[in-house]
């Protein structure tokens, strides 16, 4: 097979111009061509009036080696990679302890699947409920201003991205197309087949649920056990005589005390007090950098025009998203995080008293509104302290949208036309806003630190130069958005096990080493392969 890339056609070519396409570009004519398929589709519509597509295909030729000796050097078509999972190793006869896989979220439901798949029988202890009962819960927050801290948009099976866009694309380094593994396993359990190759795929928060169902019973039938509202409140570690540490087993909330010397800790990032109990047991954990700000909601319609210009509303294009960043005269980045096209601003908090956005589409990306955080950049230095400093700073403000929400989970929410002349809100304008269970009209400077309202007031009008009416008087802030990241690193060393705690492996998001579905699921199977190398080791 060969690779080709950067194939580019018009936006509204006909079906037959691929394959023509592929003719010309390998200089072959049609009784060579044996099949093709699309790796990747992407757009390009940095001219709004000839929008193109860009492949990446994988072709099928007759006499292939003839055809790349007569192309040369060519950096567009070479042998197209083996992007197919291969184990790394598969659980001994012998029988070992059954490794422990701490939360439900994309992390751990992969780091589950790739033990099970290897023959580990893990069991997965999930302080939260099964998916289907927990969506009713959090629906219980967005419909009666009634929040579960143990079962919400935070905590649950399926973690905090099934509450999300969805989005399963990202910037990480994947020399072992463990992204590849994910995908298709999506698309088994339900995913639409297009995000195996569409530049930016999504799934949407209803599809979500029902392919969290569907890999729990893969993994069940593999071996593997699931145990919900079993929240971890304990380590039993064990420390010899010259300090070295290794993990023996965890003690859940009920009591009952589960032996083993793998723990794989696919926290999400609002597991405060896990963090709080690992702080107490000694783990190597350090103060990391993360983001706080708002939600800003724009009718999606001036999203699409300007991106889009005359093709806004094609099919293939969808709903418009951006990206946007800005360096502010004080020093602070700001910038767009996690947008979602055709969504709504949903409640995300997890503790009691305190209110924290996010932010949601469905597959079709159908609704009124786009919307995105637009968060301002923050380092240890300005929450100093231990390593929990900035799970403190996120609690403080959470707590500050709260009073300025009204105390009943309804967001503070300020229109851009008042944020930017500094003044409180006292009404809404033509857009309305999308959380639920509602929102309040009052000042931002209210609930976020003056440095991130001063920054946030710079990027939105230097935003607007790059969409035209971005800074529109009417656009809605809703605050506060804090949980952009985690706010602390368990740090690990180069096999992946704590730094000070042998048979302990941090993964995923909470830990601080992934930043959203794909990044997690993949870190989840590098821990997972990383353990199992380790047992096999162990019971040699």
């Amino acid at each position: 097979m060969l690779r080709i890339t950067e194939l580019k056609l018009p936006l509204d070519h006909p079906g037959d111009a691929l394959r023509a396409a592929i003719l010309a570009r390998l200089g072959i004519d049609d009784s060579q061509l044996q099949g093709f398929t699309i790796f990747r589709r992407a757009w390009d519509a940095r001219k709004r009036h000839a929008v193109s597509l860009i492949y990446t295909l994988d072709i099928d030729v007759r006499n292939e080696a003839e055809v790349v000796r007569r192309l040369g050097p060519d950096k567009h078509v070479c042998k197209t990679p083996d992007t197919s999972y291969h184990f790394v190793t598969h659980a001994p006869a012998r029988p070992t302890k059954r490794p422990l896989v701490i939360g439900a979220g994309p992390c751990g439901i992969f780091a589950m699947l790739i033990l099970a798949e290897m023959g580990f029988r893990p069991i997965l202890l999930e302080r939260g409920k099964v998916v289907r009962e927990r969506t009713k819960d959090t629906w219980g927050l967005w419909r009666r201003s009634v929040l579960d801290p143990t079962s919400n948009v935070q905590f649950g099976e399926g973690g905090a991205g099934t509450f999300s866009d969805g989005k399963l694309y990202s910037g990480i380094k994947d020399p072992k197309h463990l992204g590849r593994k994910v995908l298709h396993e999506f698309v088994t359990a339900g995913a639409p087949e297009e995000i195996l190759f569409v530049a930016k795929p999504h799934i949407g928060t209803f599809r979500l649920v029902t392919m969290v169902e569907s890999m729990r019973a893969k993994i069940e039938a593999l071996g593997g056990e699931y145990r919900f509202g079993s929240k971890v409140t304990d380590f039993d570690i064990h420390v010899t005589a010259d300090g070295s540490r290794s993990i023996q087993g965890v003690t859940l909330e009920s009591g009952e005390q589960l032996s083993s010397d793998c723990v794989v800790m696919a926290l999400g990032h609002s597991a405060r007090d896990t963090f709080e109990m690992l702080h107490a047991r000694g783990v190597y954990l350090e103060a990391k950098p993360f983001s706080i700000g708002v939600r800003i909601e724009h009718p999606q319609s001036l999203i699409d025009a300007c991106r889009f210009g005359a093709n806004a509303g094609n099919k293939i294009l969808g709903a418009a998203d951006y990206k946007l960043v800005h360096h502010a005269k004080n020093g602070r980045s700001v910038y767009s995080f996690c947008m979602c096209p055709g969504g709504t601003v949903v409640a995300a908090a997890s503790e009691l008293g305190g209110v924290v956005t996010n932010g949601m589409s469905q597959y079709s990306r159908a609704e009124r509104n786009a919307n995105a955080g637009i968060v301002v950049g923050i380092t240890p230095d300005d929450y100093p302290g231990d390593p929990l400093a900035g799970m403190h700073f996120q609690r403080h403000w959470e707590r500050r949208a709260f009073e300025a929400g009204g105390s009943d989970y309804f967001a503070p929410a300020q229109l851009v036309g008042d944020f930017l002349a500094n003044r409180p809100s006292t009404a809404l304008g033509t857009v309305v806003p999308s959380y639920k269970p509602g929102v309040r009209p009052t000042d931002m400077n209210l609930c976020l630190p003056e440095f991130a309202t001063t920054a946030m007031r710079e990027a939105l009008a230097a935003f607007d130069k790059d969409i035209a009416g971005y800074s529109m008087r009417d656009a809605v802030l809703t605050g506060v958005e804090t949980r952009t990241s985690s706010p602390i690193r368990i740090k690990r060393g180069a096999d992946l096990q704590s730094l000070n705690t042998r048979g302990l492996y941090p993964a995923g998001e909470g830990a601080g080493y992934a930043g959203g579905i794909l990044s997690a699921a993949v870190d989840g199977i590098r821990v997972a392969e990383a353990a199992a190398l380790v047992l096999v080791a162990a019971a040699k």
